[in-house]
């Protein structure tokens, strides 16, 4: 199968998100050397939505950047911004070519493989099956899944039955199309964040009764997001396994989540991407990337855990480094 020609999006601005940035812009060009795209770093403009200026301004992190090839793009933000900057991710697309297809990814990300081998198909879009049941939580007293998610496919005019998968039992959370917003990918960019923002909005601006008690943030994106990939004519099954959250790429989400959990090759990867001088200069000035990566610390994480054997929940992860005083975000 010949390789494709897409562009790749990431939301970057001042603080973590940039150190982010610049780490999978290195791993993209290090693990993936032959992708022929655009990497677009999309950055807020400041505005009314946000009481700081959100936009990249470290010279040493523009100057790396601009050495990896990554394009700095500014978007202004007239929905989300501060509030909620989940919605970046949503607002950002605007600045890709439109017709031309994309691949969206969280800034906590590593490319770990040839990501233009992927065999994404452009026409049925798609997202990331790493989740959890997050979103919604139903009440004793109702409604259900079915009821919630059926009243946002009547909302939108969409097919409800044939986004279930039957696979799973009724009022079970796998049973409904739900994603991570970590990563989603589409044909066309304007076409997809057109539709992305209008349902948003519908949900945030006039919410479904059935939604009354179920919270929107950070969930926003996600609740969304299931709907505009089934009427773009995708699925859950879109993208066969093992590609993206797989060999090309881990959604590692933060460092000390990395250490604990994610493959030795993951790790290598990171280590090896952190390392030349020039890239270590920069790296550096972000707190948990020094301690974790360059003093030893995430090996101390992952000395904490047997990678075949890890709890079931994220949280009981997440406090047991807690306990150990190796938390870092």
């Amino acid at each position: 199968m010949p390789r494709q020609v897409f562009n790749i999006l990431i939301v970057g601005q001042s603080g973590r998100l940039m150190f982010e940035a610049l780490l999978f812009a290195a791993s993209l060009r290090q693990k993936s050397p032959a992708f022929e795209g655009r990497l677009i770093v999309a950055t807020p403009e400041p505005g009314s939505l946000w009481t700081s200026n959100p936009t990249i301004r470290n010279g040493g992190v523009l100057e790396a950047l601009a050495r990896l090839e990554a394009e700095v793009i500014p978007f202004e933000s007239r929905h989300f911004g501060q509030a909620y900057p989940y919605g970046n991710k949503i607002e950002a697309l605007s600045v890709l070519p439109e017709g031309e297809p994309f691949v969206f990814f969280d800034t906590d990300t590593l490319i770990t493989g040839q990501i233009d081998a992927v065999p994404f198909d452009f026409d049925r879009p798609s997202a990331s099956l790493r989740r959890e049941g997050t979103w919604p939580k139903p009440t004793l007293y109702g409604p259900g899944y079915t009821e919630i998610w059926r009243s946002l496919y009547a909302r939108f005019g969409l097919d409800f039955e044939s986004s279930l998968d039957l696979s799973q039992p009724d009022e079970h959370w796998r049973r409904y199309l739900y994603f991570n917003a970590g990563y989603f990918y589409g044909a066309c960019p304007h076409r997809f964040g057109t539709r992305f923002l209008e349902y948003a909005l519908s949900i945030r601006d006039d919410l479904p009764p059935a939604l009354i008690g179920q919270s929107l943030d950070p969930w926003l994106d996600q609740i969304a997001l299931p709907l505009v990939i089934h009427s773009f004519g995708g699925a859950r099954d879109s993208l066969p396994r093992g590609h993206l959250d797989g060999s090309k790429s881990c959604h590692y989400r933060s460092f000390p989540l990395l250490y604990a959990r994610e493959r030795d090759e993951v790790i290598a990867t990171l280590e090896e991407v952190c390392a030349p001088n020039w890239l270590k200069k920069v790296l550096k000035g972000y707190e948990p990337i020094k301690r974790m990566v360059y003093q030893g610390r995430g090996q101390r994480v992952r000395a904490l855990f047997d990678q075949h054997n890890l709890p079931r929940k994220e949280q009981a992860i997440r406090n047991r480094i807690k306990s150990a005083g190796l938390w870092m975000r």
